[in-house]
């Protein structure tokens, strides 16, 4: 692997195992159990997606990548006082995991001269397929089967243009390092907004709850990626300015609750 894909691939571990950690601090686990969710959410989809390309996973055949893991593990460990309520940097390492996984996944699938369809689908389960096993091993609803926002399609935006950038010969540091940011972003602002994907026999809606019994229910509120507080709206968007987005998000959700 490239040195920069190489670096790319570490931030991606480091951010995903960051996410398995503070769940872990979350869900008050010890630091083996730490250890262990933030070496499955890191290494979870990328040896997913060696083992059916026939490769040594990576994380065995270079042991570097064993080594963001357990700098995470440590870091949240000492920080345990200040991590174990997170909830907002759990979304927003998954996110940059996402983001670079989606990218990385679908070079390398596309480097063993797969079809461009079948490394799409390697490139989507390496970004997801760590986040799966460390959201069931830790009893969480995965993200991919929440049903409150989107998770799949950043991630196949990510590995469809790392695709299309092969095919047009433009792969380049920048144009990787583009599409990870634009995964990423789509993911945080599918969060935030909680724009959703149609249910069966059910038109597109951006948060559609009305019409989601199994949200009204609250299944999705018990997730870690459930929506935002209204505390977090405003403060996101008090930071950024944004105080007329601020007032129409939270008269939105009042509208929801009040349909629930």
């Amino acid at each position: 692997m490239e040195p920069f894909m190489l670096a790319l691939d570490l931030i991606g571990v480091f951010a995903f195992a960051l996410s398995g950690n503070l769940l872990a601090a979350r869900k008050n686990i010890d630091i083996m159990g730490s250890l262990t969710l933030g070496l499955v959410a890191a290494l979870g989809g990328g040896t997913l997606r060696d083992v059916i390309l026939g490769n040594t996973p990576l994380s065995l055949a270079e042991p570097v990548y064993l080594v963001p893991p357990v700098i995470s593990a440590v870091l949240v460990y000492l920080l345990a006082q200040r991590t174990h309520r997170a909830r907002v940097p759990i979304i927003v390492f998954d996110a940059m995991g996402l983001g670079v996984f989606a990218v990385t996944g679908t070079s390398i699938a596309l480097g063993a001269d797969l079809p461009v369809p079948s490394a799409i689908v390697l490139g989507v389960l390496t970004a997801v397929g760590g986040g799966i096993l460390r959201d069931v091993l830790a009893n969480e609803i995965p993200a991919v089967f929440n049903g409150s926002d989107l998770y799949i399609l950043p991630a196949l935006l990510g590995a469809a243009g790392t695709a299309a950038a092969w095919g047009l010969g433009w792969v380049s540091p920048a144009v990787v390092l583009g599409l990870a940011t634009v995964v990423f972003a789509f993911r945080m602002v599918a969060w935030f907004l909680q724009w959703t994907v149609p249910s069966p026999m059910r038109g597109w809606s951006f948060r559609g709850r009305k019409d989601r019994p199994e949200l009204r229910a609250g299944r999705a509120g018990r997730s870690v990626f459930r929506r935002p507080s209204k505390r977090h709206v405003r403060a996101v968007t008090g930071r950024l300015g944004l105080t007329a987005l601020s007032s129409r998000i939270e008269q939105g959700q009042r509208r929801q609750d009040q349909a629930d």
